[in-house]
């Protein structure tokens, strides 16, 4: 049975341009870069060249660039490091809809005695730039807002709002982890202070990251233990992922018109033919400002697991929200913040694409999901026999 992967913002297939990059360094380039001998040194110039890769595609120098271990550890270091930066500010700015990462974290800091302020969002997942404005006190470290939402594929106005933060001598990061390589991001036209991706979203391999630090910013390391990434990340470099990554980040610059034209066309096209053979269901998050490959879409009166274990059945791979919060049997938290109906909310399916779905696959997947919505709903007590939404007393 073929695999039909659709669950791409979990995490996406390692390209083989990049696998191809990687593999010397696992064997006869195997030195380390920070050695002093050329066996080290030819190393060594491969990340600088990685790094000048990673750089191009945000439109930042090669010196802003800090390799990390993952999304989670840039947007760790980010939000640590501003604090560290002003100890006598107690606020921070965040959204409802944050991926864990930033959330948990906030949660964390909160328990230490920060004052933390989580934005709303409304029933598309836009935020309140007005509410936004108000947020940001004299009191405020650091704001941590998502370019991109991981479930909706929402987007968010971060440029505009790191333009007001700073107005307020307050510094701004965005967890960019969706967005790179989806959409254009040029950091040369902003004022964003921090920035984190993580490889394993954009087909390079997974356990490796990228901090944006934005020259002139106060930074803090967040491992300290060597001289390495400009004294500002201790650790031997992860050599074969950095050269992985690099790659990826060129290509994902090469392929960003396939993203926002057949890939999203794709999307458009599963999205469209779920609506219309499958009633009440719905599409959640603004339909227009968001990613090009992220479709959320709530099917009434059924569950997510069920939906998932249904279409494993067929080999389609997707999800029920973040990955990193899938075993919970709670709603998304995103899709509560939006209020979405509970009904809905529970019976929500996340598709992300990537440039290596095909036509096919999305034909199965059109074919495949009425008859699996329809098998749920006959088991569900609030379904009646005529397939209509029955009236819960």
């Amino acid at each position: 049975m073929k695999t039909i992967y659709l669950d791409n913002n979990a995490t996406t297939r390692v390209a083989p341009e990049v696998l191809d990059a990687m593999l010397p360094y696992f064997s006869d380039l195997y030195g380390n870069p920070s050695s002093m001998h050329s066996f080290g040194g030819q190393v060594a110039k491969e990340v600088r060249e990685a790094r000048e890769q990673t750089a191009a595609l945000i439109g930042a120098t090669p010196e802003e660039i800090i390799f990390t271990s993952c999304g989670t550890e840039s947007d760790n270091a980010a939000i640590r490091s501003a604090l560290t930066a002003h100890p006598d500010r107690r606020h921070i700015v965040t959204s409802r809809v944050e991926h864990p990462a930033v959330r948990s974290l906030c949660a964390h800091l909160s328990r230490q005695g920060y004052r933390i302020t989580e934005l709303p969002v409304d029933k598309d997942g836009l935020l309140d730039m007005n509410q936004f404005e108000i947020s940001l006190t004299p009191d405020t470290a650091v704001v941590s807002l998502m370019w991109a939402n991981n479930e909706t594929g929402v987007i968010f106005p971060v440029e505009k709002a790191a333009e007001l933060a700073h107005k307020k001598g307050i510094l701004f990061h965005t967890d960019a982890v969706q967005a790179a390589g989806k959409i254009p991001i040029n950091m040369k036209t902003n004022v964003i202070d921090m920035l984190s991706i993580s490889g394993h979203k954009l087909h390079a391999p997974k356990g490796i990251g990228i901090l944006y630090v934005r020259k002139g910013t106060k930074y803090s390391p967040f491992l300290i233990g060597g001289h390495q990434e400009r004294e500002r990340r201790g650790g031997t470099e992860n050599t074969p992922s950095i050269i992985g990554l690099g790659k990826a980040c060129e290509l994902a610059a090469r392929n960003m018109e396939m993203e926002n034209t057949t890939v999203k066309r794709l999307r458009d096209r599963l999205e469209t033919e779920l609506l219309s053979r499958i009633p009440n269901s719905r599409v959640n998050g603004d339909r227009f400002n968001r990613l090009p490959n992220t479709s959320n879409v709530s099917f009434e009166f059924v569950e997510g697991e069920g939906i998932l274990l249904l279409m494993d059945e067929y080999g389609i791979c997707a999800s029920s929200g973040s990955a990193c919060t899938s075993g919970s049997l709670q709603p998304s938290h995103v899709l509560r913040a939006m209020g979405v109906p509970f009904t809905m909310a529970h019976g929500s399916i996340r598709f992300s694409l990537s440039i290596y779905n095909t036509e096919e696959e999305i034909s199965v997947v059109i074919e495949k999901m009425p008859s699996i919505i329809d098998r749920l709903r006959s088991m569900s007590p609030y379904w009646d026999t005529v397939g209509q939404a029955c009236v819960v007393q």
